[in-house]
């Protein structure tokens, strides 16, 4: 979009256009991509479906990372912290469906009708209150929980989040104006920056904790598909886009969280 001779890009200045939460969200973006291609054969236990119902989920959540990145390019702030919102409830509900269906398939109860009713369009998914209590009273997510709980950053992030969607304050209206002149734009990318991260730690520390053959590499299966004998301890291998993000953010900004996941899988992190 244009304004006589000046894009909004030249609006925003290169300061923003050039600020690294755009290269942020390429990389979740293309976590979430690999991550999707990669589990797409580990059946979803408790459902009909036939592909694993989180490679949609998660392909579904790369899409509302990358409209984030291009909701902000074009200045729309206030937009952006709506989808952000969205992209908080869609991790959650990706976790909740997993944990809901690991505590309730057995053999006597081989299709878990929330979550498969939920699939086919039959019945909703609970409301965000009640999957994030469930979420934080889940015994097996009890160690990550407890060390997400050392802060308040995911309630403040959530705040931020109805503060935008629900226009709680005038500024935040402001905010979705790429044409006035805010000496804060920059200062709004940075918390962004920095909710998005906590967000994306959150998602990676929950799903992995409790589902840690996710992490594994093809070579196991690659041998298996040729007909040849996997290398001894290949199953626990890890795919390296998992160690990537594993080694370059998870360990660095939340080493706590990488220590309790490091410590409880058998899964060869480094």
């Amino acid at each position: 979009m244009e304004f006589g001779d000046i894009t909004i890009e030249d609006k925003l200045g290169e300061e923003y256009t050039k600020h690294k939460i755009f290269a942020e969200l390429t990389t979740y973006s293309d976590f979430y991509e690999s991550l999707s291609f990669s589990i797409m054969n580990w059946m979803s236990q408790g459902t009909k479906s036939f592909i694993n119902l989180d490679t949609y989920a998660i392909s579904s959540i790369k899409g509302t990372i990358n409209s984030i990145s291009q909701i902000l390019r074009k200045g729309r702030i206030n937009d952006a912290y709506a989808l952000i919102r969205k992209y908080y409830d869609s991790t959650y509900i990706n976790i909740y469906s997993n944990l809901y269906l690991q505590d309730n398939f057995s053999i006597d109860n081989f299709i878990v009708k929330q979550i498969d009713n939920w699939r086919n369009g039959t019945e909703t998914i609970p409301e965000f209150r009640v999957i994030s209590k469930y979420i934080k009273e889940s015994e097996t997510l009890i160690p990550i929980t407890n060390l997400l709980k050392k802060d308040d950053r995911l309630k403040k992030i959530r705040d931020r989040c109805n503060d935008n969607t629900h226009y709680n304050f005038f500024h935040n209206m402001l905010l979705n104006d790429n044409e006035i002149h805010n000496p804060n734009r920059i200062k709004y990318l940075d918390d962004i920056s920095y909710d998005i991260e906590s967000l994306f730690i959150q998602h990676f520390a929950y799903l992995f904790y409790s589902n840690d053959h996710f992490f594994m590499s093809s070579d196991y299966s690659d041998s298996m598909d040729i007909g040849i004998t996997p290398e001894e301890d290949s199953q626990y291998w890890v795919a390296p886009f998992i160690q990537k993000i594993f080694t370059e953010l998870i360990v660095k900004k939340r080493p706590d969280i990488g220590k309790e996941i490091k410590d409880n899988t058998k899964m060869h992190l480094k």
